[in-house]
């Protein structure tokens, strides 16, 4: 998709595999395998989980690959 020319960000739980694999925007977060936007019923966290992913969109493609650390 991105050699089409259409951005991507990926959701991590695992830092190291996403280090390895080098995605070109990766938003790594530190919650429960199976949980990438946090705890369930919880739409608020949720959307800020999806706010920092998709703020990763707007760096220039010059900085990939991006690996951010998500700190709720």
């Amino acid at each position: 998709m991105e050699k089409r020319g259409i951005a991507t960000v990926v959701l991590s739980l695992l830092r190291d595999v996403t280090e390895k694999v080098g995605p070109p925007r990766a938003l790594c977060v530190p919650f429960r395998h199976g949980y990438p936007l946090d705890v369930p019923s919880n739409p608020a966290r949720q959307r800020r989980v999806i706010k920092a992913a998709l703020e990763l969109l707007i760096r220039p493609r010059s900085e990939a690959p991006v690996l951010v650390d998500y700190v709720p």
